[in-house]
């Protein structure tokens, strides 16, 4: 490997772990679109710095496109306070004003016999060009992104309090403007020092990708910084081997396609989270609390001195006979419920005690909900949660009571179970 390609993949490696570090706190706060909008507010003040250096200036054209870019984020919150503008109007406002003015300032640039325009690239800032990366821009991109990690590290408690709760920060006396006026020039900083190497149009992925699929895999900040950070390398180093290997490929495009499949698996695949995970749970849940009620129906049908068929419980509920059977089998199999010569099932001695847990929590259940319906929860009332996660003990008791008094409430062993059944 060559030493412009480890150059390259160092530079374009440290600007992935920044805007991942960074991008997190930015999705985390909602402000994602911020990125996408310092990052096209950037184009004019690239163009107007290579106008006042007179050519291809790096650190001019940078600290112009920082000027633009925390202009463009000073409009979208002047146009957010004081008119009647939405945020998101506001963004797309300064989005298409300020790179609209940036082509426009461009094709000027390239049209003057003056500013030796064919020499300039800035064509290059829209999409990225890693292959032109020196050793002095790595060695800025570094220098940022060890100064925005040592912000984060040093400022993570101030960040994670103004993220998660800005007014209960404001009520303890924390500084919440100046915090997020940090937080929003490290967002700056970082996309400005990424266009070189990823463009005006592919900065913002960067900046938000790696943090919202990181979201994925944890709750926890901390651990979705980190995993952001992961993530951003691994996008900067895959796409620019990548456009690398296959010629006129840009870089920005790759970088972000692979971003894009990481999102992808992690929002299939990861393990609380993702798509897979989560149906699959509904699948368990809806399979348990047929079972459950399964159960329930026995119970009350052995309370009267009589078993179940299949039929009578396909009868009273309208689930398919073939999902009856399962269940039923089910039961067997998990020996809370026996079926001998005849056609009806009934519990067995621990069939009948999970029954009775199932019996209680169903009928404390309704019990809530004919006597205290202003205290059920909205979601999921008459679930295989305790009706204690969601109402005080004092509560709970008086229900119970309630349930005695009227001989609803069901004991162990009140039922004589079959003879030879253990």
């Amino acid at each position: 490997m060559s030493y412009n390609t480890l150059l390259v993949l160092l530079g374009v490696g440290l600007l992935g772990a920044g805007a991942g570090i960074i991008g997190s706190f930015a999705v985390v706060r909602r402000r994602a679109l911020l990125g996408d909008a310092l990052s096209h507010a950037a184009l004019p003040g690239l163009c107007l710095g290579f106008m006042l250096a007179g050519e291809r200036n790096l650190p001019a054209m940078l600290l112009g496109a920082l000027v633009t870019g925390l202009l463009g984020v000073g409009v979208v919150a002047v146009l957010r306070r004081y008119t009647r503008v939405r945020e998101d109007a506001a963004i797309g406002v300064v989005l298409s004003v300020f790179f609209g003015a940036g082509i426009v300032l461009s094709r000027l640039i390239q049209n003057s016999t003056t500013l030796a325009g064919s020499k300039a690239g800035l064509d290059s800032y829209i999409l990225g060009k890693t292959a032109g990366m020196v050793a002095s821009d790595v060695v800025l991109i570094a220098g940022a992104a060890v100064a925005a990690v040592g912000l984060v590290v040093g400022l993570f408690k101030e960040f994670l309090l103004v993220s998660f709760d800005t007014g209960f920060a404001r009520v303890q006396g924390w500084p919440v403007q100046r915090i997020d006026l940090v937080l929003t020039g490290l967002v700056a900083v970082v996309v400005v020092i990424g266009l070189p190497a990823v463009g005006v149009v592919m900065m913002a992925a960067l900046l938000i990708i790696p943090g919202v699929t990181a979201r994925f895999w944890s709750d926890r900040l901390a651990r979705v910084v980190l995993l952001a950070a992961g993530i951003g390398i691994a996008m900067g180093l895959v796409g620019t081997f990548l456009s690398a290997t296959y010629n006129k490929m840009p870089a920005g495009p790759v970088i972000t396609l692979v971003g894009t499949a990481l999102f992808i698996v992690s929002a299939l695949a990861a393990p609380r989270r993702g798509l897979i995970a989560r149906a699959w749970v509904r699948l368990r849940d809806r399979w348990q609390m047929e079972y459950d009620e399964v159960l329930r129906i026995l119970y009350e049908a052995q309370a009267t001195g009589r078993d179940r068929e299949c039929d009578d419980i396909l009868a009273s509920k309208s689930w398919s006979r073939k999902r009856v059977r399962k269940l039923l089998v089910e039961t067997i199999r998990t020996g809370d419920a026996t079926s001998d010569a005849g056609p009806g099932y009934s519990l067995s001695a621990a069939g009948h005690t999970r029954a009775v847990e199932v019996v209680r929590r169903h009928r404390l259940w309704r019990c809530l909900i004919e006597e205290c319906p202003d205290l059920v929860p909205i979601a999921r009332p008459m679930s295989r949660q305790p009706v204690e996660d969601f109402v005080p003990p004092e509560i709970v008791a008086d229900l119970e009571g309630k349930l005695r008094a009227t001989g609803r409430w069901p004991e162990a062993r009140t039922v004589d179970l079959p003879e030879g059944v253990r």
